[in-house]
């Protein structure tokens, strides 16, 4: 939760003010993340970035209706920022293309977080991690970043070559959630993977492979414990440092002619399945359920 202090309103005329100077290197990601910032777009993800996540904002950018909208929390004393407030047209110049969605934030990006870090929050009993193996897709991502969110995923570990989940379009996608749910970008990869075994961890690796076993029979056989979900990225798949690490492969049972999900639709199937076998399930309030980013 954000800590507490007082939103300011600053109106603004001219796209050239200083005073929104990032806000004109929206359109390049890599340029944003240099600066230690990352972009929450929309109503729906900047009250998010503003009352229910791990990071703090550093200033927010709106037209007048939606910042109306936002009262609730820019008017509550949520945090000592800056409230940009300009007419669409100007908006739309400083973001250098049409934003339809009406608010724009900028939050501070902390340094990475070490992988033991992230296993010290997650506690000593039955826990699922999920770990995305070069996942580049911001849909795939942020999609996976919402399933992992529904059924109660403690973290989620991420290789070099994943797309940033506070990417804006991966924040968006994962309506939130990757605001929230713990995660990290693993710095000893793929050493990491034994280091997850030698900690006590069950490594499954999800794979089309036919010859892996079925999920009903995964699920069936396994009692509740400590399991990381190795998920590789779309047509290319796990990396053979993934498949040789893991200690199961685990595919989810399609019909005859179809070869391959969406993986972030197996995760979700997977994950749900995991999530019955486990009990007691602790489930985290992630919102209503929408996805159109207000």
């Amino acid at each position: 939760m954000s800590p507490a202090g007082h939103a300011h309103r600053v109106q603004i005329g001219d796209p050239d003010d200083p005073r929104v100077a990032d806000y004109r290197n929206v359109p390049d990601p890599e340029l944003i993340r240099q600066r230690g910032l990352f972009v929450a777009e929309g109503r729906r993800m900047v009250r998010t970035l503003l009352t229910d996540s791990r990071f703090s904002a550093r200033s927010v950018l709106a037209t007048e209706s939606a910042y109306r909208a936002l009262g609730d929390v820019l008017d509550a004393g949520r945090r000592d920022i800056p409230v940009y407030v300009a007419a669409q047209a100007c908006l739309d110049a400083i973001a250098g293309f049409h934003f339809h969605r009406g608010c724009l934030a900028l939050g501070e990006r902390p340094p990475p977080i070490p992988m033991a870090e992230v296993l010290s929050g997650v506690g000593e009993g039955p826990v699922v991690l999920v770990l995305l193996d070069n996942v580049g897709n911001p849909d795939n991502v942020g999609a996976i970043f919402r399933n992992a969110a529904a059924f109660d995923a403690a973290a989620v570990l991420l290789s070099p070559g994943c797309c940033d989940p506070l990417y804006r379009k991966a924040i968006r996608t994962s309506i939130g959630t990757s605001l929230r749910l713990p995660f990290t970008t693993l710095s000893a990869w793929p050493g990491d993977l034994a280091e997850l075994t030698a900690r006590g961890f069950t490594l499954v690796a999800l794979t089309p492979d036919p010859a892996a076993l079925a999920l009903g029979r995964f699920v069936a056989s396994t009692p509740p414990k400590r399991l990381v979900l190795l998920l590789g990225a779309e047509g290319d798949g796990l990396s053979e440092a993934a498949r040789q690490a893991a200690d199961v492969a685990v595919r989810v049972p399609l019909a005859a002619g179809v070869d391959s999900i969406n993986v972030a639709t197996a995760a979700g199937i997977v994950l749900q399945r995991i999530a019955e076998m486990r009990t007691p399930i602790a489930p985290r309030d992630t919102g209503n359920i929408r996805s159109d980013g207000h």
